[in-house]
């Protein structure tokens, strides 16, 4: 029996999961004062009358790393970058103070020069001057060789709240990138750590002993005790659960276009011969571009409590929430209030929802059910724009999937799956707009609690074998092992889908359910004189990301 919930901006929704089958689902208003109480009041919802000890995992998706990005309430972090000589990078957006310190490793992971432990001591008298919470310590080359990201850290434990290293976050070759990812790690931190105390706190409230399991911006999974040291990864979580939930309760081969209408954005993914698009380098939020995987999604300010207006004599939907419809004790009108007019939505107060309305088509010079109906054809107009503008980005350079490249690949969707609150009122006006077929699942409401629930553990990792040196790496999962001259590219192959499926289990996949693959492999041979004196190996493997299992009689 498997728990799955998911924290959006709007609404906490619930289901819980049992053999293939749907047995019971939920939906809250989320809490954004008090999230505790909102996973609380989930939690009993969901367990009433339910056998505790045959709940299995618990899977959550949450969108709290991310809106403390946004909103800006991280922690004060203090970056120590470590360059070494070529291109200098202005990362004054990284950091609220950054210092760049003395010492380099070079590309191949050989010191060249070592670290001042006196300028390390003088940063640390400066950081705690001026009361910083976290710390980020990134070396250009750390990932081929960590030990001076490392010894800063030693030298800096005991007098901060956090150290996140930059070789742990990622074992690719993008110095930028990782200090910006390496930054956002230090900064949500301890606002994560929070967020899992209360979770625990929840579960060990409802006398529930399951393991708890946080969805990641690529659609998987890691345990709750791997998200805490790398909450970084949590970045669009929310979007995660959105298209593994469409994935749950759709199959399909086709491109196509998937979106997920919310109370106050919309998410949108695009499907490439039925396999999603990926973001090939990293996300990127904000100014912010990281090495963080994801699966590419768009979000726009436009949901069901988007906020309706007229303005300079034209119909303005967003991207603003006001707050909750008017017809549930609001007192800004929304798209839902336009819902409610029109009889599509049956609960909340018709009356006032209509009154409202009525004002605002006064303004349009429209009935009272035009005005509602033109707010919902505005919705899919602005949705199709959008849809529209992406497709012209992704048509124009090469499209990635999670599983390749495809150079030549042109996006031509044949249908749009949705799912969300407004989903099936929404579908009829987005058909007409797009000239497409428009599907919705049966559990349209709860779709990204079931992609939560279903989502199986992921992992990457980059492999570095370097003959010369005799220095095997896989900077992600902490490993460093000796190999000899002999070492080649099929040892190195095999080695990486060991410390993949490893690694899996370590962060809760089943073993007999790990399907390993080598993404990308290179061997380079080593010039010394005249001759090939080493090689120069390179293995990027992954689990992709998946449905643990199928679900029976709801696609």
């Amino acid at each position: 029996m498997i728990v799955g919930i998911d924290m959006g901006g709007t609404h906490i929704d619930g289901v819980i999961i049992d053999g293939g089958e749907i047995i019971k689902t939920t939906k809250n208003i989320t809490d954004k004062d008090d999230l505790f109480k909102s996973i609380q009041t989930t939690l009993q919802q969901l367990l009433e009358n339910i056998d505790k000890k045959k709940i299995s995992r618990i899977n959550l998706s949450t969108t709290i790393s991310t809106n403390a990005i946004v909103e800006n309430k991280v922690s004060k972090v203090g970056m120590i970058v470590q360059s070494g000589p070529g291109m200098n990078h202005d990362f004054s957006d990284a950091g609220d103070e950054v210092e760049f310190i003395s010492g380099y490793i070079d590309h191949r992971g050989t010191v060249v020069k070592e670290v001042s432990k006196n300028e390390i001591n003088d940063i640390k008298i400066n950081f705690t001057k001026s009361r910083i919470d976290s710390i980020g310590v990134v070396s250009k080359f750390s990932t081929r060789n960590p030990s001076h990201e490392k010894q800063i850290s030693n030298i800096l434990e005991d007098d901060f709240d956090t150290i996140t290293t930059g070789h742990r976050l990622s074992g690719k070759l993008n110095f930028p990138r990782r200090v910006h990812t390496t930054y956002l790690n230090a900064a949500v931190n301890r606002t994560f750590r929070d967020f899992s105390d209360s979770i625990t706190r929840s579960l060990k409230k409802e006398g529930v002993d399951a393991p708890v399991y946080i969805l990641k911006a690529d659609g998987g999974t890691m345990d709750l005790d791997t998200a805490k040291n790398k909450p970084v990864e949590t970045i669009l979580s929310g979007p995660a659960a959105s298209f593994m939930g469409l994935s749950a309760l759709f199959a399909e081969s086709e491109d196509g276009v998937l979106l997920d209408i919310g109370g106050t954005t919309t998410d949108i993914f695009f499907l490439a011969n039925g396999v999603p698009l990926f973001e090939p380098l990293g996300i990127s939020i904000g100014n912010h571009k990281t090495l963080i995987r994801s699966i590419y999604s768009v979000s726009i300010g436009l949901g069901g409590d988007s906020y309706v207006r007229v303005e300079d004599n034209e119909l303005k939907i967003g991207p603003q929430r006001m707050g909750r419809p008017i017809a549930f004790s609001g007192e800004h009108l929304t798209s839902t209030d336009a819902m409610v007019t029109l009889g599509k939505i049956n609960s909340g107060n018709k009356e006032k929802a209509t009154l409202a309305m009525g004002k605002l088509a006064e303004k349009l010079n429209v009935s009272t059910q035009e005005a509602a109906n033109k707010v919902l054809d505005e919705m899919a107009g602005l949705i199709k724009e959008k849809v529209n503008e992406l497709l012209s980005e992704v048509n124009g350079k090469p499209v990635y999937t999670i599983k390749e490249l495809l150079s030549y690949k042109v996006l031509e969707p044949q249908f749009i799956n949705i799912i969300g609150g407004p989903a099936k009122i929404l579908a009829p006006f987005l058909e007409e707009k797009f000239n497409i077929k428009v599907k919705y699942p049966k559990r349209y409401e709860v779709a990204n609690a079931v992609g939560a629930a279903l989502a199986k553990p992921t992992i990457e990792i980059n492999m570095h074998a370097d003959t010369e040196r005799g220095i095997l790496s896989v900077p992600e999962v902490g490993i460093y092992e000796k190999i000899n001259k002999n070492y080649n590219l099929e040892m190195a192959e095999n080695r990486a889908l060991q410390i993949v499926k490893d690694s899996a289990i370590k962060i809760g996949a089943a073993a007999d359910t790990i399907e390993a693959e080598i993404v990308e492999s290179n061997s380079f041979n080593m010039i010394k004189g005249f001759s090939s004196a080493s090689r120069n190996i390179r293995v990027r493997a992954q689990i992709a990301p998946g449905l643990i299992y199928d679900l029976k009689g709801e696609q």
